[in-house]
């Protein structure tokens, strides 16, 4: 039997098929962590990678990206900037078009180059770089590149926060700064001495240390030197291992001096400053869940049954929530519309109302100076690493006061 179809009805099929709405097609965007996994500084990349996935998870559940879901898989760079380019290559020739960096600047750096030179040889085949914690103001700056998308706060817009705090401490008489001989804390140093400078004039710089990064297993010494600079105050902008080993040893020597850190709510370091950082301990951070109208709280407690850890590297949440913005308004996951999309992007994170600023693709948000203190139950709920101590909020520094110029000229793909 030969069934014909007359012209009509094929041609009204037709019209039928192409005024229908097309099938959105969901995919799998798997992104690259590149991190620290091995080594002194692994107990804080365990906690980073983890803290993506159950961030990843929670979007997948809820659809924040409509029907695309989002896999984070952790790739070790042992904290060397060449190891982090030989992992870069792998996962791009992989398939991977998202990666996620933080824990060091100088690898980030490497990095952004790297991204580029690919980008620009490849297009249609471009990656995204998400930032969420290499905070040399370079990257944002001078370094700055489409493809690259910072989530914290730079160290410039971090010290003009603790500096806020500092200007008016009038027991602060002289002031001790010690960090990590990398980009960063070569920055830290810079930032710590000009803001000190046009806000507290008065105050003294009684000592400049910097030390090998993740070598130095005893800071006896470097205290030994502090306390004999007759220092009140010490500035760090020390992380990890190096921040932990740096307050026992303080601990241990009986130094008195309060400490104003970058990240001393990071992987191990609330155990080693246990009672003896109570007061005199602070940190400047974008989110604390502790703090007042702050939000997120059921991710610290779901974080804590599923690990027993802590959540803290709230830029997870930022991150994933704008690539699932991102996704969804596009209709795509290609990285060219999707960076497009996230460029001057805002939405309400755990931390209030953000912005990732199009000039330079830093993002702007408000930031807190907190206080290593006892739980309570009423400003301190939270502890950290089962210590009984967490962190009270200060003071909130608002976006405005926060944000940094930059002198990004931004190269965008035509």
């Amino acid at each position: 039997m030969t069934i014909q179809i007359r012209p009509v009805f094929m041609a009204a099929a037709i019209a039928a098929a192409l005024s229908a709405p097309a099938l959105a097609h969901a995919d799998n965007v798997k992104i690259a962590f590149i991190d620290p996994l091995s080594g002194p500084f692994a107990p804080v990349g365990q906690n980073i990678l983890k803290s993506w996935q159950y961030v990843a998870d929670m979007a997948n559940k809820d659809k924040w990206a409509g029907g695309h879901t989002i896999e984070v898989v952790g790739y070790d760079n042992k904290g060397s900037p060449q190891e982090s380019l030989t992992v870069l290559k792998s996962v791009i020739d992989q398939g991977y078009r998202y990666i996620i960096q933080g824990n060091g600047s100088g690898v980030a750096l490497a990095l952004v180059d790297a991204v580029n030179k690919h980008n620009e040889r490849n297009p249609g085949k471009e990656v995204i770089y998400l930032n969420y914690a290499a905070v040399d103001p370079d990257l944002t700056n001078s370094k700055c590149s489409f493809w690259h998308f910072r989530l914290d706060a730079n160290s410039d817009m971090k010290m003009e926060a603790m500096t806020s705090l500092m200007e008016k401490e009038k027991d602060l008489k002289k002031v001790y700064i010690i960090g990590q001989n990398y980009a960063f804390g070569h920055q830290v140093t810079k930032a710590a001495k000009e803001y000190l400078k046009r806000k507290r004039p008065d105050v003294q710089i009684v000592g400049d240390d910097l030390h090998p990064i993740g070598q130095v297993k005893d800071f006896s010494p470097y205290v030994a030197k502090i306390k004999a600079s007759g220092a009140d105050t010490v500035i760090t902008g020390n992380w990890g291992a190096d921040l932990a080993l740096l307050i026992k040893a303080a601990r241990e020597a009986g130094l008195t001096a309060n400490f104003y850190t970058y990240y001393a709510g990071t992987t191990g370091v609330p155990t080693a400053m246990g009672a003896s950082g109570e007061g005199r301990v602070k940190t400047v951070t974008y989110w604390n869940a502790n703090g007042p109208g702050a939000t997120g709280q059921n991710i610290v407690e779901g974080f804590k049954k599923k690990y027993n850890d802590d959540y803290t590297v709230m830029a997870t949440y930022t991150g994933i929530s704008m690539l699932s913005k991102a996704f969804k308004e596009t209709g795509s996951i290609e990285p060219l519309k999707v960076a497009r999309a996230m460029e001057g992007m805002k939405l309400a994170s755990l931390n209030g109302d953000v912005e990732m600023r199009k000039a330079d693709h830093q993002l702007q948000q408000p930031l807190y100076i907190t206080t290593w203190t006892k739980v309570n139950g009423k400003d301190v709920k939270y502890d950290q690493e089962n210590t009984g101590y967490g962190w009270k909020t200060d003071k909130k520094v608002d976006t405005y006061v926060a944000s940094q110029p930059s002198s990004c000229q931004m190269k965008r793909p035509d």
